[in-house]
């Protein structure tokens, strides 16, 4: 579990593990950041129906409470390696600039690499994700479950050599759930002031 203080100049927000109680605006935030044609994305192939991994889904409040920001890590497998896939990144338009979307990735990545995990994958554009440690280069041998352009499925180790043996199809592994929403919190958060 995480309790650094991140400290941010122009603005105050807190990242919390996501509640129940998150859903509808969690949801909404995605729709707006997203568009109309994000369930139909590779991505949520392996996310339908399934929940988040425990303990990997985080929400961004703002001073008044609301949700201005969401991301969530999904358990996955390829050639029999576990991973985990990350999305979406989401962050409130009117909120954006303000370091919330680098708060969140910095947070997940930290959380899944305390929990153990060995790899973090996504589809997303490199020039963003490139700073947090994500490149091309380690997921060469990876297949998405539909269209993906090969330069925007990138990868993360959080132990050395995980991605080395991960090739193939990549295919849901994590918890099945009546709908893609939010798991019970686990533990604490982290204030941004």
């Amino acid at each position: 579990m995480t309790s650094d203080l991140m400290i941010h100049n122009e603005t105050g927000f807190v990242i919390e593990d996501e509640a129940e109680c998150d859903v509808q605006a969690r949801e909404a935030l995605l729709d707006r950041a997203m568009g109309p044609g994000r369930r139909r994305k590779s991505s949520e192939k392996l996310r339908r129906g399934r929940l988040p991994s425990p303990g990997l889904a985080f929400v961004a409040r703002n001073g008044a409470g609301q949700v201005v920001g969401s991301v969530r890590l999904w358990d996955v497998a390829a050639g029999g390696e576990s991973l985990l896939l990350l999305g979406p990144l989401a962050v409130e338009a009117s909120s954006e600039g303000k370091g919330i979307g680098s708060a969140l990735m910095r947070h997940a990545i930290t959380r899944a690499k305390e929990q153990g995990h060995g790899a973090i994958i996504l589809v997303g554009d490199a020039p963003y994700y490139r700073r947090f440690g994500f490149s091309a280069d380690m997921t060469g041998g990876l297949m998405m479950p539909g269209p993906v352009e090969r330069h925007r499925l990138l990868g993360l180790e959080l132990a050395e050599g995980h991605l080395d043996d991960a090739s193939g199809l990549l295919v849901a592994k994590g918890r099945h759930g009546m709908r893609s929403g939010p798991i019970r919190p686990v533990a604490g958060m982290i204030q941004v002031a």
